[in-house]
């Protein structure tokens, strides 16, 4: 029965330590993780069927996708990337602790037939003499090596970067506290929204997921909001609000510009710029000139608005747009005289001499208008963000040790051989051996001119 068990545990062991574990879950994850690019997440049940049928949004719905990165299977791959990367590390943790800490000292013959970075000299001299011209050869050349003598042969070793070895592992570590973060970002943090017109204030948001409304226990005002569009579209160029924190009748931020990647944080909360729209109806400016007079009359109108004109006839402002077609700002105004039928007359902001050339008893030009706007506002609070980033350094430093820095090691073996002491110089590095290849031919050179000089 033990028998059993140790086999189980074994093949247990062995699974999660698999590289082709490894290759399974980071392909699961990237593959899964197209689907939360291609279908966007969070949003409402009726913005997902103007997309999908009825039948193809429940059926995505049960499998949780436009809700993927909480989904249970999607956290079920990064918890068996996590479990699997944890005993890869476990598993190798141990011999690249022996390498670093109990070093060969005294390499095999076997061993050093391994390595092919290799110089071998015969020369003439004692051991004892040599070693000292090496220690100070290595010293000079390399790093200040370690001497052991064994049956009669002397074997110098030195080192260096030897904690090299551990950027994999530091890396491996950043990936987890990376995930550590995003846990505890999920599960103590949340994701919600707010609309605040201009001159308006809240001191509630609502929550993305449940569209149930949280208290704040600070007041949010926006001042002011202004978006600025290119050229005579009404594409945005930039928008931005103007945002006041009032806690408990005191201003603690006054007045701070927020526009996107700029945003406003307080109390652990991140208000972000992300939407803004039409507050009630625009206002336009109309003015009014009766032709062949030089008095002019100006009116500011919202739509359905009516006004009386000096000569008793009656403006009204029937319809407006920002953009019609490539004419940029328009509104449609009908003219209801105190007597006769009702004209209909439209006027272009960027045209102000367009209705002159109509001819009738008014001329009518459009001065300006004015859109009272909300902001909307993503706000985040996410506790873990600092575990994330505190990843991402230990990320950064990881594979800056793991791709450029390695673990490399020289050996210089003497021993007697019929009256004469040879010489053997072995490198190794374990990683980037190009490299290595290129300064051990130097260091070569520099170590026959050192034994040649004996």
């Amino acid at each position: 029965m033990r028998a059993k068990q140790r086999g189980f545990l074994n093949s247990a062991w062995d699974f999660f330590c698999s590289l082709k574990l490894t290759i399974f879950s980071l392909i699961a994850l990237a593959v899964t993780s197209i689907i939360g690019t291609v279908i966007q997440q969070n949003l409402s049940r009726q913005e997902y069927l103007r997309v999908f049928s009825e039948k193809t949004y429940r059926t995505l719905d049960q499998l949780q996708f436009f809700d993927m990165y909480h989904s249970w299977w999607f956290i079920g791959l990064l918890v068996l990337f996590c479990i699997n990367l944890i005993c890869c590390s476990i598993k190798r943790f141990p011999r690249v602790w022996r390498m670093v800490h109990n070093p060969m000292l005294v390499p095999s013959e076997q061993v050093l037939k391994t390595f092919s970075n290799v110089d071998e000299q015969l020369v003439a001299g004692e051991i004892k003499g040599l070693t000292q011209r090496m220690q100070g050869f290595l010293g000079n050349q390399f790093s200040a090596p370690q001497v052991t003598e064994q049956d009669g042969s002397v074997y110098l070793y030195a080192e260096k970067s030897k904690y090299a070895r551990f950027g994999v592992y530091i890396t491996h570590l950043s990936i987890l506290i990376i995930f550590l973060g995003a846990i505890i970002g999920n599960v103590y943090g949340f994701k919600g929204f707010v609309n605040i017109p201009e001159g308006g204030e809240t001191n509630k948001i609502w929550l993305r997921n449940s569209q149930a409304s949280l208290p704040l226990d600070f007041t949010l005002r926006c001042e002011d909001f202004s978006v600025s569009f290119y050229g005579n579209s009404q594409r945005p160029k930039e928008y931005r609000s103007v945002l006041t924190v009032i806690d408990q009748g005191q201003t603690m931020i006054d007045h701070r510009p927020t526009i996107v990647n700029d945003p406003l944080s307080y109390k652990g909360l991140t208000f972000y710029q992300s939407s803004y729209g039409a507050a009630g109806d625009e206002v336009v400016s109309i003015k009014v000139k009766l032709r062949g007079e030089d008095k002019v009359d100006a009116f500011s109108l919202q739509r359905g608005q009516m006004v009386d004109l000096p000569n008793g006839d009656r403006l009204r402002l029937a319809d407006f747009t920002p953009t019609f077609r490539n004419f940029g700002p328009a509104a449609r105004i009908d003219v209801l005289p105190h007597s006769g039928e009702a004209r209909a007359v439209t006027v272009f902001k960027n045209f102000p001499d367009f209705d002159n050339e109509r001819g009738g008893a008014y001329i009518f030009t459009m001065i300006n208008f004015d859109q009272r706007y909300y902001t909307g506002l993503q706000v985040t609070k996410d506790p873990g963000v600092w575990v994330v980033w505190l990843g991402c350094a230990l990320m950064v430093i990881g594979c800056l040790v793991a791709f450029f820095m390695s673990h490399r090691r020289l050996w210089v073996v003497l021993s007697g051989q019929d009256g004469k002491v040879g010489v053997r110089l072995v490198g190794s590095a374990h990683r980037n051996q190009p490299a290595f290849e290129l300064y051990f031919d130097e260091l070569k050179n520099k170590f026959r001119e050192e034994l040649s000089d004996s």
